[in-house]
């Protein structure tokens, strides 16, 4: 029997107006995978993301988690789902006031089975550890942090409830050459560790390269190529052969 994916999407459309950004994406992610999606800007990835999340209701298909209907997940069903996810934003997405053990443990000390103060700010040092953050940083505000910095105390807080599926938003956008490497081993580690399911959107081919197991070329509101990471660079799909060489002549007529 063949395994359940651990989320799939079927026909996903999704217009604004007269823009039809995705126009019937396909696509299935296993359970342990670390899929990225690939594409320039404009073309529907992060549309992508928000509908799986369930930020965003499609037009039309169906978003499956392991196997069940989320399409049109309301109330406690979408809590529920909402439970098993962790998300790392594009740009930190931390909240100012607070200080970083308080961002780090947000869910847990906010959420479904609610911990203590104590318990929550010793999860939140495990995972600040995890990270490659020392204790002295738990009590700073993100303003005293480098980017780098709090693109870990964002991971740390994606991981902190032990997602079963995490989502990265264009994790090394902002990052020098440096720690955008940092992040991307980061990143592979723990998901690997944990065992999580992971659905990246980047631009990054240096991120492709390092934490995909497979890849979705996105264009024109629907998947024009998926395969593993090891298959892209002879993939032989001009779209995708187009993009990750940053070539300015073939297929995609722009990439703004």
């Amino acid at each position: 029997m063949e395994a359940i994916a651990r989320i799939e999407l079927r026909g996903v459309a999704k217009s604004f107006g007269s823009n039809h950004v995705l126009r019937g994406v396909d696509l299935s992610v296993a359970r342990g995978e670390s899929m990225v999606i690939i594409g320039g800007s404009g073309t529907g990835k992060s549309v992508t993301l928000k509908c799986v999340i369930g930020l965003i209701e499609p037009d039309a298909g169906r978003i499956l988690l392991d196997g069940e209907d989320a399409t049109h997940a309301r109330g406690k069903v979408r809590a529920a789902m909402l439970d098993r996810f962790g998300m790392l934003f594009q740009g930190g997405a931390l909240f100012d006031s607070l200080p970083v053990w308080r961002n780090v443990a947000f869910r847990l000390l906010n959420g479904k089975g609610r911990l203590s103060d104590d318990e929550a700010r010793a999860v939140a040092l495990d995972k600040l550890r995890r990270v490659g953050l020392g204790p002295e940083t738990a009590e700073k505000f993100p303003a005293e942090l480098s980017g780098g910095m709090q693109k870990r105390v964002g991971l740390a807080r994606a991981i902190a409830a032990e997602p079963e599926i995490i989502f990265f938003d264009e994790p090394t956008t902002g990052l020098d050459p440096i720690m955008a490497d940092v992040i991307n081993a980061l990143i592979r580690e723990i998901v690997v560790e944990m065992g999580a399911t992971a659905m990246t959107i980047t631009h990054d081919m240096s991120s492709v390269r390092r934490i995909a197991d497979r890849v979705a070329m996105l264009h024109e509101g629907v998947v024009q190529w998926c395969g593993g990471v090891r298959e892209m660079e002879d993939s032989g799909n001009a779209y995708v052969d187009q993009f990750i060489h940053g070539r300015a002549e073939g297929p995609i007529a722009a990439l703004r």
